[in-house]
C-alpha cells in the first residue's frame, strides 16, 4: 500500500476517526522511525485546527512529517504559500466556511486537504 493509499484508508476507517493531522503523519511514521501508534499520539490534538479552527490539521500533520523527515525549515513557508494559493487560506475555520459556501461536504473537503498535503510532502521529500 502506498503512503497515499494508507492515508485514504485511515480517513475511511470504520471504527476509528483519524483527524487530518493523523491522516497525514501516520503514513510517514516508519520513514521517521516511529510506530503508527506514536504518530497517532503525536497528532491527536491537532484536528479541527488544533481544536479551535486555527491552522488546518492537514498542514499541522505535514509540518510534523517535514520535521521528522529532516526537511529544511525553509520548506515550511513554501508549503504555506502553495497551500494558500491552492485553497485561499490556511486556517481550518475559513477553509470550512468556504467549503460550506460551495456546498462541499465537510468530510470531502477535509479528505481533499489531507490528499493535497500528502502529495506535497511526498513530492518534496522525494518519497513519492
Amino acid at each position: 500500500m502506498t503512503r497515499k493509499e494508507h492515508s485514504k484508508a485511515l480517513r475511511v476507517h470504520p471504527q476509528v476517526h483519524y483527524n487530518c493531522a493523523q491522516s497525514v503523519l501516520i503514513p510517514f511514521a516508519g520513514d521517521m522511525g516511529l510506530t503508527e501508534e506514536q504518530a497517532n499520539a503525536l497528532t491527536l490534538n491537532f484536528g479541527a485546527g488544533m481544536g479551535c479552527g486555527a491552522v488546518c490539521g492537514a498542514i499541522a500533520g505535514a509540518f510534523v512529517a517535514m520535521g521528522g523527515l529532516g526537511m529544511p525549515q525553509e520548506k515550511r513557508a513554501e508549503l504555506l504559500r502553495e497551500f494558500r494559493a491552492a485553497h485561499g487560506d490556511v486556517n481550518c475555520a475559513q477553509l470550512l466556511k468556504g467549503a460550506m459556501e460551495r456546498g462541499e461536504e465537510r468530510k470531502c473537503h477535509c479528505d481533499r486537504m489531507v490528499a493535497w498535503c500528502m502529495d506535497w510532502v511526498s513530492r518534496e521529500s522525494g518519497l513519492e
